[in-house]
């Protein structure tokens, strides 16, 4: 994992725009967040090529070694090309394949899940999965913006997933949805190829925050408390594991509120549930791997664990996969 080292406060927050400390704590369970600071050298693609050479570096993976690299991210560093092919060139691997994974919070067991079938059908051995996210450079940092803003942090988590030859361990299934009626509920809807820059600057409305992230929260959280506990279950259940038999759940990094109602939902206890929102805030793809790492780094995954991870976010998009460790 790699996450920048300019950390911002909720009173550094509260100093640009009309918030306070309490106000965000109460809301989202985030004290901090980590954002890039101009000039620093930090690029979607590069904090995930940081965060990629540490977990190569543990796995005992050689760049050559890397079949396949799977980028998921919001927040590239180009509207095209992906992120993907950054990261190829950065690492030198000659020719890697390499494909971006557009699904927001989702985004990276979507692409755990992409990992898992290539590898299963014996199509690559060793695949790069990164998630990546540079919210900051497009957040509507004013009082006008901050139901959203002060959620977001910068920041990037990588692992390897190599093909395990003992059956009884590794990932043991991935269970992904979608709903795209809420499409708009949270979305960046603009500019796009319906609605370009020219169309934009025209118009000259000092209203339209198209081009800034739209939430609508409260139907977020609804949703999001009831799809996150409904792909666990199905995860849970297709592997014929009960609740209690959960080591460690790792949730997506959305809304401290929304794995405390996960958490108390299946009766796990502190240990078994890993949250750092409280010091990254919301790194979209990036929250899984970063929250995976850490708990692995503190001892709390040990081999032969059920480890499951689960995420909920903009599409609506969900999903979970189930790991033995």
């Amino acid at each position: 994992m790699y996450v920048p080292e300019n950390v911002v406060t909720n009173d550094d927050l509260s100093k640009i725009m009309d918030t306070s400390s309490e106000w965000i704590i109460e809301r989202t369970g985030i004290k901090e967040r980590r954002h890039i600071k101009k000039g620093d050298g930090n690029t979607t693609a590069i904090m995930g090529v940081k965060a990629a050479e540490i977990a190569m570096k543990r796995a005992s993976i050689e760049k050559n070694e890397i079949d396949l690299i799977l980028f998921a991210t919001l927040s590239p560093d180009y509207y095209f090309p992906g992120s993907g092919v950054l990261v190829q060139e950065m690492l030198d691997i000659p020719t890697c394949p390499a494909m971006d994974i557009r699904n927001q919070c989702s985004g990276f067991i979507y692409a755990i899940s992409t990992a898992d079938q290539y590898i299963k059908s014996g199509m690559y051995k060793n695949i790069l999965v990164i998630g990546s996210e540079n919210h900051s450079g497009g957040l509507d940092m004013t009082t006008r913006g901050r139901g959203v803003s002060v959620i977001f942090g910068d920041g990037a988590g990588a692992v390897v997933v190599s093909r395990e030859e003992d059956l009884t361990k590794g990932i043991l299934s991935s269970h992904l949805h979608s709903e795209g009626k809420y499409a708009e509920e949270l979305a960046l809807i603009g500019p796009s190829t319906n609605r370009w820059v020219p169309e934009i600057l025209d118009a000259n409305d000092p209203e339209d925050i198209s081009y800034y992230p739209n939430m609508n929260g409260q139907l977020v959280f609804k949703n999001a408390v009831v799809r996150f506990s409904e792909v666990i279950m199905e995860g849970l259940k297709h592997n014929n594991i009960s609740p209690d038999m959960i080591d460690m759940l790792i949730p997506h990094q959305a809304n401290l509120r929304i794995s405390q109602f996960v958490q108390k939902k299946f009766g796990l206890s502190e240990n078994q549930v890993y949250n750092n929102i409280q010091r990254y805030g919301n790194t979209t793809a990036g929250s899984i791997p970063i929250a995976l790492t850490e708990a692995w780094q503190e001892g709390k995954i040990k081999e032969g664990n059920i480890v499951v991870l689960a995420a909920f976010g903009s599409g609506f998009t969900w999903g979970s996969t189930i790991i033995r460790w």
